[in-house]
């Protein structure tokens, strides 16, 4: 049978069919139209609105099976010639023009660096939910130009103060001149550079079997949580409600490793085995929803350390790890206005002291996330993935029958024994939370828009952390969150493996490679959090003053 021919699709077509609400993006020079497939994707809808008018070929190469990317090919209408411009998705702010009837559209084609792509593509300056680093487009000014240092209080007044907005500008600039000034140039040059060392990166790894899951690594993984399993309702028949609750968190915190494999098909390749060992591990066993992760743990590979966008690091009241989120952003995740309200303004002052205190309460939280995003049907209801949410439903009752009603309720006699059970199982986890946020929360946030590619991304906003081999099992591969955002589905096993390569990569591309001791990472991130908080207190100096000079009776002095 012959192969498919497919038209010639210029930018300015591309461009109007997004403004009718299409959602269209590039893979390997195909022009892809995924609207059929937007309620059937497993991973949500998110995921992929972030990549409309964007060339999505290494996000979907890295997080798809090669099974998914042949069915992609379904969804094709035409194809691009040369090297595709990123537009700004409409989910992040862009804008895009319509086709006019009568037009000739040949005429309407944009040139790189045009006016007419800056009016395109450049959408942030409208709104204060964006990165303003596109109201400059020429790079070499934002590197040549130092931000202003933050003013003092004496400095503001109403006439140049909008309520402390222009303080946050001025800092969302330095990150994004600091991070200029730091990493690759985002010329085409250099960023297509990075991307084909990167694709050859891909295929050596494939050739050297790092995609080959190592079964006999699961063999002791399940001996460690039998292991555990086991000594936790062995205490508990003896009445040592302590060790039992000990054992039964870090049977959780050591499970949770194997469900983040299992969602990333990274133990049998295939996505329905994989994703039903998921539920078993998350759902019946840990009360989580494998599915919510899902869908959450996408859009947080494709948008990693953005504080509008990244799900990871938006825990508003309690944390900003970004000046940026002391401006109530609205979430394109939550789809609601992140307040910085007065809850905020008591948690964030001191967020570098709650810090750890507070992690030692987040399973509840994940309950609270799993329960919505079943109940809701958040999930996909059609398609092959429709089944997923009843059988999650299914396993969260399974669990709370056997912990909530068989541990905690039948075996435990009395309500304070039942209550520290309880909150010394879900505390033991919190070493946990502070490995997931560990990896994030003390690197980039800044945005440099549509020209960055791929993996300079992920190395700017992800870093590694350095611990000697024998202390792989307490990290379960969280260790290496750079190596695995730019190969998601690399068995953890073999990331340490892949580790050397990537740092053989990183120095031929000249993009710095973040590896912390886990005390040092910890450092760094207390550090990230406290420089929030001096943060959060100058804009409130800032806010002030600006309503003292608004107040009449303060003229008159």
């Amino acid at each position: 049978m012959a192969e498919r021919t497919y038209p010639l699709l210029s930018r300015r077509q591309i461009e109007g069919m997004i403004a009718e609400g299409k959602c269209i993006f590039i893979l390997n020079q195909y022009v892809v139209k995924a609207d059929p497939w937007l309620p059937y994707h497993p991973g949500g809808d998110k995921a992929l609105r972030h990549m409309i008018g964007r060339d999505a070929t290494d996000e979907i190469t890295v997080l798809h099976s090669p099974e998914a990317r042949q069915q992609m090919n379904r969804y094709r209408i035409g194809r691009i010639e040369g090297r595709w411009t990123n537009f700004i998705p409409p989910i992040q702010g862009g804008k895009f023009r319509a086709l006019c009837a009568g037009v000739d559209d040949t005429e309407q084609e944009d040139t790189p660096g045009s006016p007419l792509e800056s009016a395109v593509t450049s959408s942030h300056t409208s709104s204060r939910d964006q990165s303003p680093v596109f109201d400059d487009s020429d790079e070499a000014t934002l590197r040549r130009r130092r931000a202003p240092r933050p003013p003092s209080v004496s400095s503001v007044s109403s006439a140049d103060e909008d309520d402390g907005m222009t303080y946050l500008d001025s800092q969302t600039k330095e990150k994004i001149s600091l991070d200029l000034d730091k990493y690759p140039p985002l010329d085409p040059c250099t960023q297509d550079a990075i991307v084909q060392k990167y694709r050859a990166l891909n295929e050596r790894i494939k050739a050297e079997g790092l995609y080959q899951c190592d079964y006999k690594s699961y063999a002791i993984e399940i001996s460690r949580y039998s292991l555990l399993f086991g000594l936790t309702f062995l205490f508990l028949r003896w009445g040592w409600y302590v060790c039992s609750a000990l054992c039964l968190g870090a049977f959780w915190h050591q499970l949770v490793f194997s469900a983040h494999d299992a969602g990333h098909m990274g133990i049998t390749h295939d996505f329905h085995t994989d994703t039903v060992i998921g539920i078993v591990i998350a759902d019946f066993l840990g009360g989580l929803s494998i599915g919510w992760w899902k869908r959450n743990h996408n859009v947080h590979h494709v948008v990693t350390n953005s504080p509008v966008h990244d799900p990871d690091i938006q825990h508003m009241p309690f944390f900003a790890i970004s000046h940026r989120l002391l401006g109530s952003l609205r979430s394109t995740y939550y789809d609601r206005i992140m307040a910085y309200d007065a809850a905020a303004r008591f948690f964030i002052p001191i967020q570098q002291y709650s810090y750890y205190f507070i992690l030692l309460f987040g399973r509840f939280n994940l309950y609270r996330l799993s329960w919505e995003f079943l109940i809701l049907g958040l999930g996909p209801r059609k398609g092959p993935a429709w089944w997923h949410r009843w059988l999650e439903i299914v396993g969260n009752i399974f669990f709370w029958t056997w912990f909530g009603y068989g541990v905690v309720y039948k075996s435990i006699p009395t309500g304070w024994d039942r209550f520290v059970f309880v909150m010394v199982s879900h505390m033991v986890t919190a070493p946990l939370h502070c490995q997931i946020t560990l990896s994030h929360f003390a690197m980039s946030t800044a945005d440099l828009g549509p020209k960055e590619s791929f993996p300079q991304k992920m190395l700017r906003t992800t870093m590694d952390v350095d611990c000697p081999q024998w202390l792989d099992f307490f990290h379960g591969g969280l260790q290496f969150q750079a190596i695995h955002h730019l190969y998601p589905r690399i068995p953890r096993h073999n990331l340490r493996r892949t580790q050397k390569l990537v740092q053989e990569f990183c120095n031929d591309v000249d993009i710095p490679y973040a590896l912390y001791g886990f005390v040092g990472g910890n450092q760094e991130v207390i550090s990230r959090l406290a420089e929030v908080s001096r943060q959060a207190a100058i804009l409130a100096k800032c806010q002030k003053v600006v309503a003292s000079s608004d107040d009449p009776l303060s003229h008159g002095h």
